[in-house]
Protein backbone atom coordinates (compact mmCIF):
# COMPACT_ATOMS: atom_id res chain seq x y z
CA UNK A 1 0.00 0.00 0.00
CA UNK A 2 2.84 2.32 1.17
CA UNK A 3 4.52 1.41 -2.34
CA UNK A 4 1.76 1.97 -4.16
CA UNK A 5 0.87 5.65 -2.46
CA UNK A 6 4.44 6.61 -3.44
CA UNK A 7 4.18 5.73 -6.93
CA UNK A 8 1.05 7.45 -7.40
CA UNK A 9 2.97 10.89 -5.64
CA UNK A 10 5.97 10.01 -8.13
CA UNK A 11 3.80 10.36 -11.03
CA UNK A 12 4.40 6.60 -11.96
CA UNK A 13 8.47 6.53 -11.86
CA UNK A 14 10.07 3.93 -10.72
CA UNK A 15 11.06 3.75 -6.78
CA UNK A 16 14.09 1.69 -7.52
CA UNK A 17 15.23 4.58 -10.35
CA UNK A 18 14.87 6.98 -7.64
CA UNK A 19 16.80 4.83 -4.79
CA UNK A 20 19.61 4.35 -7.17
CA UNK A 21 19.66 8.24 -8.45
CA UNK A 22 19.68 9.54 -4.56
CA UNK A 23 22.48 6.80 -4.00
CA UNK A 24 24.74 8.27 -7.00
CA UNK A 25 24.23 11.82 -5.74
CA UNK A 26 25.40 10.98 -2.23
CA UNK A 27 28.24 8.81 -3.73
CA UNK A 28 29.51 11.99 -5.38
CA UNK A 29 29.05 14.25 -3.13
CA UNK A 30 31.10 11.78 -0.45
CA UNK A 31 33.62 11.50 -3.06
CA UNK A 32 34.42 15.39 -3.70
CA UNK A 33 34.40 15.26 -0.03
CA UNK A 34 37.08 12.63 0.14
CA UNK A 35 39.10 14.35 -2.94
CA UNK A 36 38.77 17.83 -1.20
CA UNK A 37 40.24 16.45 2.60
CA UNK A 38 42.95 14.83 0.76
CA UNK A 39 44.37 17.62 -0.95
CA UNK A 40 43.62 19.56 2.47
CA UNK A 41 46.25 17.07 4.21
CA UNK A 42 48.40 17.89 1.13
CA UNK A 43 48.72 21.23 1.63
CA UNK A 44 49.09 21.46 5.50
CA UNK A 45 51.98 19.22 4.79
CA UNK A 46 53.52 21.43 2.66
CA UNK A 47 52.79 23.99 4.77
CA UNK A 48 54.38 22.46 7.78
CA UNK A 49 57.59 21.04 5.86
CA UNK A 50 57.70 24.90 4.13
CA UNK A 51 58.02 26.49 7.71
CA UNK A 52 59.97 23.93 8.76
CA UNK A 53 62.59 24.57 5.95
CA UNK A 54 62.25 28.48 6.66
CA UNK A 55 62.86 28.05 10.23
CA UNK A 56 66.27 26.47 9.83
CA UNK A 57 67.31 28.80 6.86
CA UNK A 58 66.60 31.57 9.42
CA UNK A 59 68.90 29.56 12.10
CA UNK A 60 71.64 29.51 9.59
CA UNK A 61 71.14 33.22 8.75
CA UNK A 62 71.57 34.20 12.00
CA UNK A 63 74.14 32.36 13.15
CA UNK A 64 75.96 33.67 9.58
CA UNK A 65 75.28 37.63 10.77
CA UNK A 66 76.48 37.07 14.23
CA UNK A 67 79.83 35.48 13.29
CA UNK A 68 80.29 38.49 10.42
CA UNK A 69 79.02 41.17 13.12
CA UNK A 70 81.47 39.68 15.49
CA UNK A 71 84.35 39.45 12.26
CA UNK A 72 83.45 42.99 11.88
CA UNK A 73 84.11 43.74 15.00
CA UNK A 74 87.59 42.66 15.11
CA UNK A 75 88.82 44.06 11.91
CA UNK A 76 89.41 47.56 11.00
CA UNK A 77 90.65 48.48 7.14
CA UNK A 78 92.41 51.48 6.52
CA UNK A 79 91.94 52.60 3.48
CA UNK A 80 95.55 55.16 2.15
CA UNK A 81 95.30 55.61 -1.24
CA UNK A 82 98.72 56.62 -2.63
CA UNK A 83 99.39 57.86 -6.05
CA UNK A 84 102.21 58.30 -7.40
CA UNK A 85 103.15 60.43 -10.54
CA UNK A 86 106.84 59.35 -12.09
CA UNK A 87 107.88 61.76 -15.46
CA UNK A 88 110.08 59.71 -17.91
CA UNK A 89 112.62 61.67 -19.58
CA UNK A 90 111.62 60.27 -22.93
CA UNK A 91 111.18 62.77 -25.62
CA UNK A 92 114.62 64.84 -24.24
CA UNK A 93 117.07 65.69 -26.62
CA UNK A 94 119.63 62.49 -26.07
CA UNK A 95 119.40 60.91 -29.35
CA UNK A 96 117.62 63.05 -31.87
CA UNK A 97 119.08 66.31 -33.33
CA UNK A 98 116.93 69.47 -33.21
CA UNK A 99 116.15 68.75 -37.11
CA UNK A 100 114.17 65.70 -36.04
CA UNK A 101 112.58 67.37 -33.01
CA UNK A 102 111.22 70.08 -35.45
CA UNK A 103 110.02 67.48 -37.52
CA UNK A 104 108.35 65.33 -34.64
CA UNK A 105 106.95 68.64 -33.77
CA UNK A 106 105.56 69.29 -37.21
CA UNK A 107 103.98 66.03 -36.98
CA UNK A 108 102.32 66.00 -33.79
CA UNK A 109 100.61 69.33 -34.64
CA UNK A 110 98.97 68.09 -38.41
CA UNK A 111 101.49 69.88 -40.47
CA UNK A 112 103.12 68.20 -43.13
CA UNK A 113 106.48 68.08 -43.25
CA UNK A 114 108.26 68.58 -46.94
CA UNK A 115 111.10 66.13 -47.47
CA UNK A 116 111.46 67.24 -51.08
CA UNK A 117 113.07 70.58 -50.09
CA UNK A 118 116.71 70.50 -49.24
CA UNK A 119 118.50 71.36 -46.45
CA UNK A 120 121.52 72.91 -47.73
CA UNK A 121 124.58 72.05 -49.58
CA UNK A 122 125.45 68.25 -50.10
CA UNK A 123 129.34 67.98 -48.52
CA UNK A 124 132.02 66.25 -50.25
CA UNK A 125 132.59 66.48 -54.45
CA UNK A 126 129.98 64.82 -56.80
CA UNK A 127 130.61 61.66 -58.01
CA UNK A 128 132.11 60.43 -61.34
CA UNK A 129 129.44 59.25 -64.14
CA UNK A 130 129.60 56.51 -65.45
Amino acid sequence: MLKNLIAKALGGVNLYLIIASAAFAAGWLVRGWFEDSRNLAIERAAAAIEQQALARESAIAAKVEQRLAELKANQTVIDRGIIRETEKPVYLRVCLEPDAIGLLNASAQGAAANPAEPAGEVPGAPAAAD
